[in-house]
């Protein structure tokens, strides 16, 4: 009973390690070169790195059927670069959780898996999908939905410690990435944090660089590139947050509410 991501985000990694967690073998496709911010807990890293590991969970790359299997053998989730997603054709997996974080549909239809799941806004239970989970912060945060839309994109960060947008590092043009702090470092309003061809970035508030961009990435101006949790605390920057968790809960009921449905459990 085969589980497909599309994505290795954050959150597209929380859901992952849940259903790992629960026993279900999962693969994972990403793009060649993810912009993952918060990448210590992200198996998009898996890109780069070849191999990543998150709260105990082994991810490791493999493009190809066969590496795959080899992969889920050693009880690892497989990372496959596979942009347009061609491995749900060639694995038919049981079910396919759109985890992109795109805030559209990419690509993704209920026919592609007895089970098809998406997250966040962009979709529409019932005719792109089977099942939306929700991942606004809020009241709603994690819930499913069988029929209609998430809540539509704001482009407003959630609040943490009464701090939304400030606390979002954004590119201040476009060019290469270079970053000058490093994650899990503690940083003060105003301080400079990166360039971008030299231009500089600075930090609205205090607090600890939980996410950054890769060295080298190109961006452009108003670009998420990284972020500051304004609660100071390292050792967040190396576990699943509070909304991943959610969105992971919902994306594991809508997952065994419809396979109870359809007598596939």
């Amino acid at each position: 009973m085969l589980v497909l991501i599309k994505g290795a985000g954050d959150l597209a990694t929380g859901v992952a390690h849940r259903l790992h967690q629960c026993g279900f073998p999962v693969v994972m496709t990403e793009i060649p070169q993810p912009t993952t911010v918060r990448c210590t807990v992200a198996f998009s890293t898996v890109v780069y790195q070849g191999q990543a590991t998150v709260e105990g969970v082994t991810a490791r790359r493999a493009d190809t059927p066969a590496a795959i299997r080899a992969v889920l053998g050693r009880g690892e989730i497989p990372v496959a670069v596979d942009p347009g997603a061609k491995l749900v054709e060639l694995l038919a997996p049981t079910a396919v959780i759109d985890g992109v974080i795109a805030k559209r549909n990419l690509g993704t239809a209920i026919t592609d898996a007895p089970v098809v799941i998406a997250l966040g806004p962009g979709f529409c239970a019932g005719e792109d999908c089977h099942a939306v989970v929700e991942t606004k912060r809020g009241h709603y945060l994690g819930s499913v939905l069988y029929t209609g839309r998430a809540i539509p994109n704001t482009g407003v960060p959630g609040v943490i410690e009464g701090v939304g947008a400030e606390r979002v590092i954004r590119a201040c043009g476009e060019g290469s990435w270079q970053p000058v702090v490093q994650i899990r470092q503690l940083v003060q309003a105003g301080e400079l944090v990166a360039t971008v061809d030299g231009q500089p970035v600075r930090a609205a508030i205090s607090g600890v660089v939980r996410g950054l961009l890769p060295q080298g990435t190109p961006v452009h101006r108003g670009m998420k590139a990284g972020d500051i949790d304004p609660r100071g605390i390292p050792a967040y920057c190396d576990t699943i947050s509070d909304k991943a968790r959610a969105i992971a809960g919902g994306a594991l009921e809508a997952l065994l509410h419809l396979l109870r449905e359809r007598g596939i459990v």
